[in-house]
């Protein structure tokens, strides 16, 4: 009988220390960098095509009312 309770603890014991788990997690310092964005080149561009294309635009319109 002393044998079955001292097995019987050995088990309990076992199963316990099995089930607890310890987990450590190290957080590195994060850099973080300023981000520089330029559209000025496509507006420029968009404007200048805009300036380019004009003089068909206004020949379009004028165009349209006539063949109406």
């Amino acid at each position: 009988m002393k044998q079955a309770i001292t097995l019987a603890t050995c088990l309990l014991l076992f199963a316990v220390w099995g089930c607890s788990t310890s987990h450590r997690v190290e957080v590195a310092p994060v850099e973080v960098k300023p981000i520089h964005i330029t559209i000025d080149v496509n507006v420029k561009v968009d404007k200048e095509l805009d300036n380019f294309f004009s003089d068909i635009d206004e020949a379009a319109e004028q165009e349209a009312p006539d063949a109406q």
